[in-house]
């Protein structure tokens, strides 16, 4: 590795501990002691458990009614009733209705397990809906009332309906599920009844505390967050590793917002918009609890939409898989984590289309892994067929660059001076074995997203890998080393034991020497610590990829012929003796003359 191809590696070794040192998931929070989370601002006659209201079998007929005139107007009528369960099922999901509200109980994914086996439940009792509005000066909450329910069947979708009439006045809430697939449609129809309400927005609010579904509860906890997407394509974020309160108020008009999970997301997404939105996300309140996460979401409904009957939305209650996201709504694939600035063009074009192909014709992801790395290898083979001649040219300019350094002294401008003049006649460019490494980057960093995000990997056993979604420990320690863990991750040591096998090989054939050839052996280790938490297949890959990259190395020594470079650049030499310098060649000599001078300047100083 020549001196250009060390200033890749330092680059490359910069921005991974850079990654590391402000994207890298944080360290478990310590229990926090908190009596209440925050509730979302205006959350009107939400009650709260210090308040008390006399049960309605304490309480005389007459006295009821004169109690529910009071708190709900001309909603009175529909504020007592009998609560009745309703299921709508399809394929993928199994839901659970309440007509007290007319709202979600429960959703079940049907073909997914959480880690210790138990269904996964998305959504149950630790989610709250409420739609709010203003009537006669009162905050009412939809909850409080009954509905009557009918289940309808047209062709391959079901169709739930909760209503009440009033007066003549009719307010539904329609929710549509299809044969399969994992968006539920969901409709708010008035007849009339926006007249019984003040002309002002209604609140849909939905609170949530997002439990443990994954083998990794840390890992877990820092990959869940609240997204959202407003109507000027701009998809954003709360921070998923902050230990403290957070919150957004959206005043643009909002397209869709999501409890987003490691693998799973549950959210709505209007046809049209919602006015604006409030956010939040808490830490868990103890280690020992499931709960990894509390958020809540708060949407204005426009009441020009309720008037008009415009007030048509989605849930999605489902897997954060990039073909299933990509269909649901624009920007909804945001909730599959691929990395960021181009790293998600490389992710969508490139490395996800090679995965699902191999997923059609292979059933091992062991094996899809392989090969993906066998793929990914031959399509970047011209870069590294250059990067080995880059090398293989300074092997051969060796000895002159020796003489150069010897016979120059401690003179650093003038050696340069020299060393770029030799470059010029050899006809060697000196950034190219630089450049092959740094266009190599980017894939590897797009994997680094991908394949812990990849959901097919979810509790997928290989090998002595229980899940290639998580870590894989073959020993757990009695104690927590400091940037290390309490286990030991075999693949993880594989994957660093390969890189530094590739590092001895690859060192052969650099001109690299000293302090400096040390220092290439600084990465392995760094990987040892920075790896050893993260998801198996992700290590799997990488020592697979060090495996073939030094079969490469192999192949290269056997094909490339050093002899007939040193005579292509001893052509170049009486060719390009007369030739002038380049303008960049001559820009270089000038920035390296003013360093000299600067650097004298400061020695006199």
């Amino acid at each position: 590795m020549d001196r250009n191809q060390f200033i890749g590696l330092i680059l490359m070794l910069i921005l991974i501990t850079a990654y590391f040192q402000f994207f890298a998931p944080d360290p478990p929070e310590p229990p926090q002691e908190v009596d209440n989370v925050p509730i979302p601002v205006d959350t009107g006659s939400v009650a709260t458990e210090t308040e008390v209201i006399a049960p309605p079998e304490q309480l005389s007929d007459s006295a009821l009614t004169d109690l529910n005139d009071l708190k709900f107007g001309s909603f009175a009528a529909v504020a007592q009733g009998r609560e009745k369960k309703e299921v709508l099922e399809n394929d993928d999901l199994r839901i659970t209705f309440s007509s007290k509200g007319g709202k979600i109980e429960q959703v079940e994914l049907k073909n997914y397990s959480k880690y210790d086996g138990s269904p996964l439940i998305l959504v149950d009792n630790n989610h709250s809906f409420n739609i709010f509005f203003e009537h006669q000066s009162k905050r009412i909450n939809l909850n409080d009332l009954y509905f009557k329910s009918t289940t309808t069947n047209y062709g391959d979708s079901t169709t739930l309906e909760f209503s009440f009439n009033l007066n003549g006045r009719k307010l539904s809430q329609v929710y549509t599920i299809q044969a399969s697939g994992f968006e539920v449609g969901y409709e708010i129809v008035s007849r009339g009844f926006e007249k019984q309400i003040d002309a002002r927005n209604l609140t849909l609010f939905w609170s949530a505390q997002l439990v443990r579904l994954e083998t990794d509860k840390r890992d877990s906890r820092n990959r869940t967050s609240v997204r959202f997407y407003t109507t000027d394509d701009d998809a954003d974020d709360l921070s998923r590793t902050s230990r403290s309160h957070e919150e957004e108020i959206i005043e643009k008009p909002v397209k869709w917002v999501t409890f987003n999970q490691k693998f799973f997301t549950s959210g709505i997404i209007a046809d049209k918009s919602f006015a604006s939105a409030f956010v939040t996300l808490d830490p868990a309140l103890s280690e020992e609890s499931d709960v990894i996460k509390r958020s809540s979401m708060q949407m204005e409904i426009p009441y020009t939409d309720l008037a008009s009957n415009q007030t048509k939305y989605r849930f999605y209650f489902g897997p954060n898989e990039y073909n299933t996201l990509k269909i649901v709504a624009d920007g909804f694939s945001e909730n599959m984590e691929l990395g960021w600035f181009f790293l998600p063009l490389i992710n969508k074009y490139l490395i996800i289309p090679i995965w699902n192909f191999l997923e059609r014709f292979i059933p091992s992801y062991g094996l899809i892994i392989i090969i993906m790395v066998l793929i990914i290898r031959l399509i970047l083979s011209p870069l590294t067929y250059k990067s080995h001649i880059s090398m293989a040219k300074m092997r051969v300019l060796k000895p002159e660059l020796d003489a150069i350094k010897e016979r120059t002294g401690g003179d650093m401008q003038k050696a340069q001076a020299e060393q770029m003049d030799l470059y010029r006649k050899a006809g060697i460019n000196p950034l190219s074995g630089c450049i092959p490494v740094l266009l190599q980057f980017p894939i590897l960093v797009s994997l680094f997203y991908f394949i812990p995000a990849a959901i097919e990997l979810r509790l997928v056993p290989f090998l002595w890998a229980k899940d290639l979604s998580t870590y894989d420990s073959i020993l757990n320690l009695p104690f927590n080393i400091p940037f290390y863990g309490a286990h030991i991750s075999l693949f993880t040591l594989l994957m660093a034991g390969s890189t530094i096998l590739y590092t001895l090989a690859n060192s052969q054939m650099t001109t690299v020497q000293g302090p400096m050839k040390t220092l290439q052996y600084i990465m392995p280790v760094m990987l040892l610590f920075f790896f050893n938490s993260y998801p198996s297949g992700l290590s799997y890959y990488y020592f697979i990829s060090n495996i073939v990259s030094f079969g490469q190395i192999a192949l290269m020594r056997k094909f490339i012929d050093e002899s007939k470079i040193k005579r292509i650049m001893e052509e170049n030499k009486k060719r390009n003796v007369n030739k002038k310098k380049s303008k960049f060649q001559l820009k270089l000599e000038e920035a390296m003359k003013a360093n000299q001078e600067a650097s004298k300047k400061n020695k006199r100083k």
